[in-house]
């Protein structure tokens, strides 16, 4: 949900940005849903007291948000649509893009987050999820053998937590959970953190892993914290060091003289 208008904001928006926060306003108000046909154009005319092309173009920078989607033809018109999580994901991850965070930047989310929805989770989990988390972790049931199998298998391990965070009913907390993971893999991708194959951090992984399903199918919430708390620190350790030795594998020689 975009944040709220405060007047000195709704100030510097564009007449056309103005009626599309209006337009959303309206939606919202009436409770209308993704699939729910807006009125006419001449409607929005008419309520807008606007110029057609100033709601034509509110109703482009809508579609652009992904928040209407217009069909043409019989039955077309213009209707309300929900941004997938993917789409909000790619979006964010733009965002991101020339931020340059950091292993720390995202272990300081993963620290707070993860721990707290596994409490959450423990004891309401089916025997169907544990299973689906459990197979997951047959990606990597053994250590890689080489930088591409490190890759794939780190990636896969960041799954396990992305449907762990899929399983709550949190909406929020498991968009931020998967969008970190996500983040996390793109980093480990892009900057090649993979390149040396880490058994500490294979090891370590698995191991807090296995002993978090045993606490989410025994109940236990406090276990399920603590191990969890444990682990993003200890990968967070991990991951730093093999990030700053991966650095000084590609930083230039210098004579000493």
């Amino acid at each position: 949900m975009p944040p709220a208008i405060t007047p000195s904001r709704t100030e510097r928006l564009s007449r056309p940005q103005k009626v599309a926060e209006a337009i959303k306003q309206w939606v919202m108000e009436n409770g209308w849903q993704p699939g729910d046909r807006l009125p006419s154009e001449a409607e929005l005319i008419h309520r807008f007291g606007m110029a057609k092309g100033t709601i034509r173009e509110a109703v482009r920078i809508l579609e652009a948000q992904g928040l209407v989607k217009s069909r043409t033809g019989p039955g077309g018109g213009v209707f309300v649509h929900q941004v997938s999580e993917g789409r909000a994901t790619a979006l964010l991850g733009n965002y991101f893009y020339f931020q340059q965070l950091s292993i720390d930047d995202l272990y300081q989310i993963r620290e707070a987050l993860e721990p707290e929805l596994a409490a959450s989770l423990a004891g309401k989990l089916t025997e169907d999820q544990l299973a689906a988390l459990e197979s997951v972790m047959e990606c990597y049931a053994e250590p890689a053998g080489n930088a591409e199998e490190e890759r794939e298998q780190h990636i896969a391990s960041l799954r396990f937590h992305a449907l762990l965070a899929e399983m709550s009913d949190n909406r929020l907390l498991r968009f931020l959970i998967r969008f970190t993971a996500n983040m996390l893999a793109d980093v480990t991708v892009s900057r090649k953190l993979y390149a040396r194959p880490n058994r500490e951090l294979w090891a370590s992984g698995r191991d807090y892993q296995s002993r978090l399903v045993g606490a989410l199918r025994n109940g236990d919430g406090p276990a399920a914290r603590q191990i969890l708390h444990e682990h993003m620190r200890g990968a967070h350790r991990l991951m730093r060091l093999q990030e700053v030795e991966l650095n000084k594998r590609f930083l230039p020689e210098i004579d000493i003289i």
